[in-house]
Formats: C-alpha cells, structure tokens, sequence
C-alpha cells in the first residue's frame, strides 16, 4: 500500500490555537506532521504564517475559505501565492442539501467556482459532512449529484461523515478516487452526536477505506477531529502517530 503525506485540518486546535497559535503550531510539527491545512489564520498575518511554517518544515497541503466567486478571486489567488498551496476547498451547511434544487444550486456554485480558480493554476473542491449522504434524490445521494454536476470541482471526502451519514467510505474511494487528492480522516463511535477520538481508536477500518484510493490522485491524508472528548492535542499527536506507525502516512 502506497503511503500519503499526513496533514492537520487546524480547525481541529482551533481552541488551544486562540492563545498561542505559533505555540500549537510548533507542537504539532514536533508531532511529526508534514502539512497543515487552515481554516483562518487566527489573526496572523499570512507572511508571517508562510515564514513560521517555513522555519518548522511544514507545508500548506490546502486550505479552508469562502466559495470561489470573480469577486474575490483575486484575494484567494494572492494567498495562494503566499502561502504555496494549490487546493482550495469550500463546503455548504445541511440546509442547502435538504432539497434536490438546493443541491443542484450548490454544485452549480462549485462549478463556477472551479472554474475561476483553474485559470490560475488553483484546483477548487467541496468537503462534505453528513448530509450529503443520508437522502436520496432520483436515487442519487446529494454527494453524487454534487459530482455530475460541478465535473471541475475535486472532492476532499470525509470519510468519517461519509460514514456517519449512511455510506460506505470505501465504497465511495473505490467509485470516486479519481476526483479525491486529498482524504478527511478522522474516527469515533460513528454516531454523529459523540465527540471523536484519536484516529485509530475508534470504528473507521482504515487500511479498507485508504487502500481503495487512487495512489496516482490522492497527496494527502488530512487528520481533522471537530471535537474530541480527551485532549484535542493528545488526539491530534496519536492520530498522525498511529496514521505512520500502521503504514498509511508519512511523517516527517
């Protein structure tokens, strides 16, 4: 099995990053991750943050923000510059994904917004949640429709929410592996009301879900734990520990 990169979704420390965000981000490249993916920049400047992360080793795998639009394509286009990252990624609450016309709407919005990113050399995907899997439309799930639909947005499958919501995630992998370059990863009890666990302590077979991957698309194994019933930095430090120790990820 081909090994992957292992990133950490920072709205996983989003917390502990409030009072000491260079502080977290030091621990967690002494955990051994190669990249991080933001969600915000807790207020620091982003050469500031390019050049901390420079000095630690670690990389912007890709990163959280708004929707891609022709009014803020620019800003997008200038932070991706700065901070050396390729993919961005955007995702809709469960309201837009409760009628088949809002999701029709939804992956018209990524289309769009895949193709005012491609121009500069920057890919556009979604990140789901559970919605996207516990219904139907035409036999369809929204997750399905959203693919056929926006044909130039990539998918950063959470595999975990994938799950919680009804499918299978390896299932997913295998039919769509060719539009994911990069995997949420995160793991618990699998009933979308418990708080997560550290990767690997929970339910998630993940030597099924992460073999199923396209080893020529997927770049990065992403750890993100919304919320965590231990210590969030413990979990996210046992989580990039296990992801190398049973032969998934690299580390640094």
């Amino acid at each position: 099995m081909k090994k992957y990169p292992v990133s950490v979704q920072l709205y996983s420390v989003r917390e502990e990053a409030k009072s000491d965000f260079a502080g977290v981000l030091k621990k967690i490249a002494a955990m051994g991750y190669v990249g991080v993916e933001p969600a915000g920049l807790q207020g620091m400047a982003p050469k500031d943050f390019r050049i901390l992360l420079d000095d630690l080793g670690m990389k912007v795998s890709s990163i959280h923000g708004s929707l891609p639009t022709p009014e803020n394509a620019n800003e997008i286009v200038d932070l991706a510059g700065i901070l050396g990252y390729s993919m961005h990624i955007a995702g809709f609450g469960p309201d837009q994904m409760a009628t088949e016309a809002g999701v029709l709407k939804a992956a018209e919005q990524f289309q769009r917004g895949a193709e005012v990113l491609k121009p500069h050399g920057i890919r556009f995907g979604f990140h789901n949640h559970w919605w996207e899997f516990d219904k139907k439309f035409g036999g369809k799930t929204p997750y399905e429709i959203l693919l056929a639909n926006a044909p130039d947005a990539f998918s950063e499958l959470d595999t975990y929410w994938c799950a919680v919501g009804g499918d299978n995630p390896t299932k997913v992998v295998t039919t769509y592996g060719e539009r994911m370059p990069v995997l949420h990863i995160k793991d618990g009890s699998l009933d979308r009301n418990d708080n997560m666990t550290a990767v690997g302590e929970g339910k998630m077979d993940w030597a099924s879900v992460i073999g199923a991957a396209d080893e020529a698309t997927l770049e990065w194994l992403i750890v993100e734990l919304d919320r965590c019933s231990t210590d969030m930095i413990e979990a996210v430090s046992k989580s990039v520990k296990y992801l190398t120790s049973a032969g998934f990820g690299i580390s640094r």
